[in-house]
């Protein structure tokens, strides 16, 4: 495997009354991981991909990200949010219950 995660952020736009990611600043927030990623020293023996991701089919729950190969769902509002799950998943190994949806 070339990756050792993959995680995929759903950057979906709908129309302007309907609930979708895009609504919640997801592209400016994917953008921002991508970046805290890249820079964070102790994963940078890890192979990681941040992808932007057309619909996941999760919009009820707010912006979604999935992280491969675990499978794992989360929502996120903020910095913090992402922040929390870059170094308790990424880093420690440890799912983010809190912020975890069902896959």
């Amino acid at each position: 495997m070339y990756f050792d995660k993959h995680i995929f952020f759903c950057l979906n736009k709908r129309g302007p009354d309907e609930m979708c990611c895009a609504n919640f600043d997801s592209c400016r927030l994917q953008a921002y991981a991508k970046d805290k990623i890249k820079t964070e020293p102790r994963l940078e023996n890890v192979r990681i991909r941040v992808n932007r991701a057309g619909c996941l089919g999760r919009c009820d729950f707010g912006p979604v990200i999935v992280i491969y190969p675990e499978g794992i769902w989360y929502k996120y509002l903020d910095e913090e949010d992402i922040d929390e799950i870059i170094q308790s998943h990424l880093i420690k190994g440890v799912l983010v219950e809190r912020l975890r949806i069902e896959g």
